[in-house]
């Protein structure tokens, strides 16, 4: 790897062993270069006075503010004993109070004279019901500071406000900066030349000198482009190499037989394929056919068919000797799948056995619980092939399972499986199988270029003829407990009309689940004055009240498998009339005659698993009906998020809404292990366009040049980004 000295030096040596100790473990900031991209937050500009108003959201937090004095003034207490300085500042806007106490009073109230400017950082504290910062930093903007000069200089500039943390202030941090900055002439540029002339971008010393202290406002918008571009390119390099490396490897083509498995099974469907089901369907195929393995993602709306299309692809591997498998994130999930399976090919799924057919094959189920001689049967139908398709849990990755021609590889909810286990079950083909990653979960567009943007993607959004639409309505409990009387009365009349109910709770309630602080945390917070509802609670209130004489029954995660299978067995036959579950009920469970779903604190849940959830029901002809119960107030944004639910059906949209509050991880995957995301200026939802041609650039560049031997600069952004662990994360992707 080249280095670059400067940029790669221990921030030890350039600002002292305290300030790098605090940098690295509060930030994250080893080097120069880490300390180069630490980008300023927001910048105060001269006679701009920051507003206050924004601060009652802030309890707790660290903050900056630019504000002027308005008044100070020394109080005493104990008889004289006892020293307080009072400094109240101003933004036009609001007021908020600093309070100095004992000796560290003097110096403040010489420097904060009334109609002076400075920066003042610290936490934000409430006492007698005002907002206040004990004790904050500040720095003077004025000419009333002793360093007139310099003070005067970086008041007239657009000032960098930092992410910043308790012992270490915003303006501690630009102090940092400026020691570094110099270092910054020798940044390696890692885009080729010709792509940086043709956008028109900067250069990157440019940049990162103009994000740190910019004169204009165009030259933060100078460098905030050029640094998008940084991150998405060398991010979309990572992948695209990723796809080029998969494409050398090789794989056995699946094509299906003429008048075989495939075909046996579409003479036998009883309704048609939509238009999107047989567009994919052509894409997966046409992807089988090929000598290296597919990498395809599949996502489709909740009820879109995408077992169907997953079924087809097993079935085309099947016919021509391979076998596939399935995998399920739970085994509620992989039981549903065999049982629907099984059910939609009937006696084709009983290859060798009585009745039968003579072009079918077996299809078994594997999962932990089994017990041991239908476990042994499973392996060994597996090994000599005589079953064609497996569907299981992580079960199926273990080291005694052993498969006599693994084809193709079908992953079930994605987001649920680590990658280790994708890549051991992977790792059990002769040569590598085929992969295809199925969600129900809608990613915009961006994000799949991104997460999985090393899969080729086909999108499912159209729903089979006959589904019918869910209403969604937000009770108000609280504010209208008639509301929620209502709800109950509404499930009985499903039921009544033949129809049955899934309630959903956020909690178990079984002991093992009670949150231990939870009543200590509800004295602290207003909002949360209980425990999330559970659903052992729940189902006995509706069996002794509104749902009294009804068939309810409870599923959980926590179950003993075979009870889950049975409760699921009876609520499918439609035995069980009113199912009180967790959200093991998220994802796959098909019960079409299910018209009406009840969601107890949805406020709780995010807003692609409400989605998730509601896609329970509808499943049928008759409509659906979603009800979200909450208990918070009507202005909360936890409220606002329901009423989006509640207004419209079109899950990509929602996912748009679910990532703009949460915010994206880290999109190479470390979000969930602590490492700091690798996207520090790039917004994956605002800036679809940079990634896209982003996207089309780093392909090319990749396809001329594999090994980017002609790119020194952008192959050592690339080492860089990717670390050891990522490196490991793409290479199993």
């Amino acid at each position: 790897m080249e280095h670059v000295p400067a940029l790669d030096e221990d921030l030890k040596k350039t600002l002292g062993p305290a300030t790098a100790k605090v940098l690295a473990e509060q930030l994250g900031l080893h080097t120069a270069l880490d300390l180069l991209h630490h980008y300023p937050r927001r910048y105060a500009e001269r006679g701009e006075l920051t507003s206050l108003a924004e601060l009652a959201d802030q309890i707790d937090e660290h903050v900056t503010v630019v504000a002027q004095v308005a008044d100070a003034r020394i109080l005493t207490f104990n008889g004289g004993r006892g020293k307080r300085l009072e400094v109240t500042i101003t933004d036009g806007s609001g007021r908020l109070q600093l309070v100095f106490f004992g000796a560290g009073v003097h110096k403040p109230h010489k420097d904060l004279l009334p109609g002076s400017r400075a920066m003042f950082a610290g936490k934000v504290s409430k006492f007698n019901h005002k907002l206040q910062l004990a004790h904050p930093a500040y720095e003077p903007l004025g000419a009333d500071a002793s360093d007139r000069d310099a003070a005067t200089a970086f008041a007239s500039q657009l000032i960098p406000i930092y992410p910043a943390c308790a012992k270490l202030e915003s303006w501690k941090i630009a102090k940092c900066v400026d020691a570094v900055l110099p270092s910054a002439r020798e940044a390696v540029d890692p885009l080729p030349e010709a792509l940086r002339e043709g956008r028109g971008l900067i250069p990157l010393t440019e940049a990162l000198l103009k994000i740190h202290r910019p004169g204009t406002k165009a030259d933060i918008d100078d460098a905030r482009q050029r640094l998008k571009w940084d991150e998405a390119f060398v991010l979309q390099v990572a992948l695209a190499r990723r796809r080029h490396a998969d494409s050398q490897l090789p794989a056995v083509p699946r094509r299906p037989a003429p008048g075989g498995l495939l075909d046996a099974f579409d003479a036998k469907l009883p309704f048609t394929l939509t238009e999107g089901q047989q567009t994919v369907s052509k894409e997966i195929f046409d992807d089988l056919a090929t000598e290296h393995p597919m990498h395809r993602l599949l996502q489709g709306e909740v009820g879109s068919g995408k077992t169907m299309v997953a079924l087809r692809a097993m079935l085309a591997v099947v016919d021509c000797g391979g076998q596939a498998a399935m995998l399920a994130p739970t085994e509620v999930l992989a039981q549903q799948h065999h049982r629907s399976i099984t059910e939609m090919m009937g006696e084709l799924a009983e290859g060798g056995m009585l009745g039968g057919s003579d072009q079918g094959t077996k299809v078994v189920l594997l999962t932990g619980s089994m017990g041991m001689p239908a476990r042994r049967q499973a392996l060994l139908d597996l090994v000599t092939g005589e079953a064609g398709i497996v569907i299981g849990t992580h079960a199926l990755i273990e080291d005694k399972v052993q498969f006599h021609d693994l084809g193709l590889v079908v992953v079930d909810e994605q987001h649920r499986f680590g990658v280790e286990q994708r890549d051991a079950l992977r790792s059990k083909g002769k040569q590598p199988p085929h992969l295809l990653v199925m969600t129900a979960t809608p990613i915009p567009r961006t994000v799949a270029m991104t997460v999985f943007g090393d899969l080729e993607t086909s999108v499912l959004d159209q729903l089979p003829a006959g589904r019918s639409p869910i209403a969604t309505h937000v009770v108000p409990a609280k504010d209208k407990p008639h509301f929620l009387t209502r709800a109950w009365e509404r499930v009985r009349e499903e039921v009544e009309n033949g129809h049955q109910a899934y309630v959903v709770c956020p909690r178990i309630g079984d002991g093992e689940d009670d949150p231990k602080n939870q009543k200590k945390k509800a004295a602290e917070d207003d909002g949360e004055k209980r425990p999330p509802l559970a659903v052992l609670e729940i189902a006995e209130q509706l069996t002794r009240g509104p749902l009294a004489g009804l068939s309810v029954e409870v599923l959980h995660g926590r179950m003993d498998p075979a009870d889950k299978d049975d409760v699921m067995r009876r609520f499918a036959a439609g035995e069980v009339k009113v199912l009180v579950a967790t959200t093991v009920i998220e994802v796959g469970v098909n019960v079409p005659n299910s018209t009406v779903m009840v969601i107890m604190d949805a406020d709780r849940f995010g807003v692609s698993q409400l989605h998730q959830l509601r896609g329970r029901v509808g499943r049928g002809s008759a409509p659906g009906l979603c009800l979200l119960v909450s208990e918070m107030h009507e202005a909360s944004p936890a409220r606002a998020r329901l009423a989006a639910v509640a207004a419209t059906l079109d899950g990509f949209e929602l996912s748009r809404i679910d990532l703009e509050q949460r915010r994206e991880g880290d999109v190479l995957g470390q979000a969930q292990s602590g490492v700091r995301s690798s996207l520090r200026m790039l917004a994956v939802i605002e800036d679809e366009e940079v990634i896209a041609q982003a996207r089309e650039e780093a392909t090319r560049v990749v396809a001329a040049d594999p090994e980017l031997e002609r790119l020194p600069g952008l192959r050592s952004a690339l080492e860089a980004l990717l670390d050891t662990e990522r490196e490991q994360y793409l290479e199993k992707g």
